[in-house]
């Protein structure tokens, strides 16, 4: 990494003094990733000012952006690469047809200054809006970040570019394909929860109330893939604790901070896919979920259900399509 980073980092020598070097500045902003220290802790244990430790770390996280996202956190935006999505959630959840689990967290920070209640939101608290889309292995497909905390949780989503681009046919999304073992096309679908409005390019869980067996069962097919984003935000807050804490840098500073740990997360999941640990997987006796290590650790807030939202027929005429699948010979699992 230092070597990728030094040409966007080094600083030019002068005859007043030598520049800090590009690994102390990565190492000084991976320890705040991963623990959330003060910069005056960072700064008795790296032996640089407070001052100039604020300076660089939005520079260092620019530059991780810079140099890996194209690489490990892009959007798909062909057939191709959408169906090879699709695919993986089949093969590993039983879940088909599907785009990518959805999912929205509040990253809690200090008021800024002048602020008012721009970023305040249900819980009683300022935040930033962390919204994202997982793939079946725990990999962020797209990342939005920076919507003020006291916007309302439906309308952050509803203004991420992905949501414009998917609505107007943008996207690259690709025509739907009958599920396996059936003939019917059924369209190719993000998973999320109560706080999205149901579309046919959006499917969530049925309602608590009364649901009967067929709408259980498909309730825990989508649940089970949609899992994967609220672990996949877990494994982030249990790798780079800054998450834990109560932000105090700059709204601009803590969109690249959140940015940067994205993209390191990714990295590391493409560079060492079998150092997960602390997901939620399922006894194989059982099927009983065991809860992840990540779990125990404090989390970032979700988003509100939504509610009062005009439904699509055709998005219920789907969902209900899609649950009689799912207990149908052609798509039940063993139960």
């Amino acid at each position: 990494m230092v070597e990728k980073l030094t040409p966007r980092l080094q600083k030019q020598s002068t005859f007043m003094r030598e520049p800090l070097q590009v690994g102390l500045k990565l190492a000084a902003t991976l320890r705040f990733l991963a623990n959330g220290n003060s910069y005056p802790s960072l700064q008795y244990s790296f032996r640089v000012e407070a001052s100039t430790i604020c300076k660089f770390i939005p520079e260092v996280c620019n530059a991780i952006i810079a140099v890996y996202k194209d690489e490990v956190l892009r959007c798909p935006k062909t057939e191709e690469e959408w169906k090879e999505v699709a695919a993986r959630f089949s093969s590993r959840w039983n879940y088909h047809n599907c785009l990518g689990a959805v999912h929205g967290k509040h990253i809690a920070m200090k008021k800024p200054p002048n602020a008012g209640s721009y970023y305040y939101n249900y819980k009683g608290l300022h935040s930033i809006v962390l919204m994202t889309v997982a793939d079946a292995t725990y990999k962020f497909l797209y990342v939005d970040v920076g919507a003020e905390g006291g916007a309302s949780d439906g309308g952050t989503w509803s203004n991420c570019s992905l949501h414009d681009a998917v609505e107007e046919n943008r996207a690259g999304v690709p025509q739907p394909e009958p599920l396996p073992n059936d003939d019917q096309p059924v369209p190719y679908h993000f998973v999320g929860d109560d706080a999205f409005a149901l579309r046919t390019w959006m499917m969530k869980p049925f309602s608590h109330r009364s649901q009967v067996l067929r709408e259980h069962i498909y309730s825990y097919r989508l649940s089970r893939a949609r899992r994967v984003v609220e672990n996949a935000f877990g494994i982030l807050c249990h790798r780079f604790r800054c998450f834990l804490t109560t932000m105090h840098q700059h709204p601009d500073t803590i969109n690249l901070i959140t940015m940067c740990a994205c993209v390191l997360h990714n990295l590391i999941l493409i560079r060492y896919p079998h150092a997960i640990s602390e997901v939620d997987h399922e006894d194989p006796d059982t099927l009983d979920l065991i809860p992840g290590g990540w779990r125990t650790d404090r989390h970032l807030q979700g988003l509100l259900p939504l509610t009062g939202h005009h439904t699509q027929k055709d998005a219920k005429d789907q969902r209900d399509y899609l649950s009689h699948y799912y207990m149908s010979p052609a798509g039940a699992v063993p139960w």
